[in-house]
């Protein structure tokens, strides 16, 4: 038996975002997501440094180094962030979350830090296999939260494990799997996961045979529930290349990449229909494309009268001013929390600018300092956090608030303090999860029972 991967990979801005800061690799031997965070000129930055070490990967490697190897190799690429990010101060509080599975001699290592999530289809079921660090996990660890009640929390992003230069020592969740023929694994980004139920992506990952379309499917569902943050997502079936059915190819081992790492990371979201049409005039990077000289006739048109080219251009200008109306009066309708720089500020619109347009208006500045907030947090509220309107804005800032009541100030460049209890973690907010088992992504390096 002669075990190979069929992958496919999808990585799409949104309709909120104005950058990608997700990034993906999908090859032979690797598959892997990594979620940028720290704002506009950081998670990107983030990402793709470890895409670009982790790449380095896609070879055979000995099954007796495969966890050890996957370890190392993410822990350098953390080195190099740090790096990144002491050498350009701008870049400071960068990170990323990292997803990755190394395949060699029919087994796996899944290596695990942050909120992106692996899922395993397997005998026609479909189960997460990753353990978020997140805030919220941590709370329902605790019997505090129940899984209804999380996927509502308005902190349900807020990380406490992650790569870069909010955690100088992150932990991993390390472990073995089996790379069993007919197996079907999906990695995603939060910004799948987050807007896709368990049922829903069960449905989805048995529904569609081809991984290519499965992947597709999978973007275009996080895109018609909102699409606020990027999404990104890896869809890869375990085959026997010696039991393949007659006519059908070998699966390609050539590499993909997608999202912040990727030549096509300026490329428009797929979505469509308003929603859609709203988010393009966010878009900071016009898509036109010049005519060539091929577009035109060599023979001169015949000459018209001035009428239809005034009625047509009355009609383009309608169009787009009711266009921009609707994405404006679209955007007006939504709340963020942010900062002003000193303060935790309430918004209403959406934090992205359309030329000297602001399309955001401060609603509520609070008394909440935004150097009092963890480490983590401060980058959350950094990058904004969307609220569904301006009651469930208001109970942001109250956790925040809570937040910045229980935590002592830092300086930008220090890293969290540890909580006395809990091992390091990325957030003075709380601690790890302590690692969890080798059955849902825990630090355990133990083989899975088949």
């Amino acid at each position: 038996m002669t075990v190979a991967l069929r992958y496919a990979a999808r990585s799409d801005v949104g309709l909120v975002r104005s950058n990608n800061q997700d990034s993906g690799y999908a090859g032979s031997h690797l598959l892997m997501v990594a979620d940028g965070m720290g704002g506009h000129a950081g998670g990107d930055v983030a990402s793709s440094i470890t895409v670009g070490r982790m790449a380095q990967l896609d070879t055979d490697t000995p099954a007796s180094d495969l966890v050890a190897s996957l370890e190392e190799t993410i822990l350098d690429a953390n080195q190099q962030i740090l790096r990144r990010a002491r050498d350009e101060p701008q870049l400071a509080g960068m990170g990323t979350t990292v997803t990755a599975l190394l395949r060699a001699e029919g087994r796996f290592a899944l290596a695990h830090i942050g909120d992106s999530r692996a899922y395993l289809l397997r005998d026609g079921e479909t189960v997460q296999v990753s353990k978020d660090h997140t805030f919220v996990q941590r709370l329902m660890d605790e019997g505090r939260l129940t899984p209804e009640e999380a996927e509502r929390h308005p902190q349900r992003s807020v990380l406490m494990r992650v790569l870069g230069d909010v955690d100088a020592d992150p932990e991993l969740d390390l472990s073995m799997r089996s790379a069993r023929v007919g197996d079907r694994w999906m990695l995603c980004s939060d910004g799948l996961s987050g807007l896709v139920s368990l049922e829903t992506i069960d449905a989805t990952m048995t529904g569609f045979e081809d991984p290519d379309e499965c992947a597709e499917a999978l973007v275009q569902l996080a895109l018609k529930g909102g699409g606020p943050d990027n999404i990104t997502c890896i869809v890869a079936d375990v085959v026997d290349l010696d039991d393949l059915p007659r006519g059908q190819e070998a699966p390609s081992s050539a590499p993909l990449i997608v999202g912040s790492a990727a030549r096509t990371r300026n490329q428009p979201t797929s979505a469509s229909g308003p929603a859609a049409r709203a988010a393009a005039l966010t878009r900071s990077e016009s898509t036109e494309v010049p005519y060539s000289d091929e577009d035109f006739e060599e023979e001169e048109p015949p000459r018209r009268g001035p009428w239809p080219a005034l009625v047509t251009l009355v009609l383009v200008v309608a169009v787009l001013a009711g266009a921009l109306w609707a994405g404006y009066t679209w955007s007006q309708k939504q709340y963020f929390v942010g900062s002003d720089g000193e303060h935790v500020v309430i918004y209403r619109g959406i934090s992205q600018d359309l030329g000297p347009l602001s399309l955001s208006d401060p609603v509520e500045t609070t008394e909440v300092a935004v150097g009092t907030l963890p480490s983590v947090t401060r980058q959350q509220v950094g990058s904004t956090i969307p609220a569904d309107d301006l009651e469930d804005a208001q109970k942001i800032v109250q956790r925040l608030e809570d937040q910045s009541a229980t935590t002592l100030p830092t300086t930008p460049t220090e890293g969290p303090t540890p909580p006395a209890d809990s091992s390091s973690s990325a957030s003075d907010g709380g601690g790890s999860d302590g690692g969890g088992s080798s059955d849902n992504g825990g630090s355990s390096a133990g083989d899975e029972g088949d």
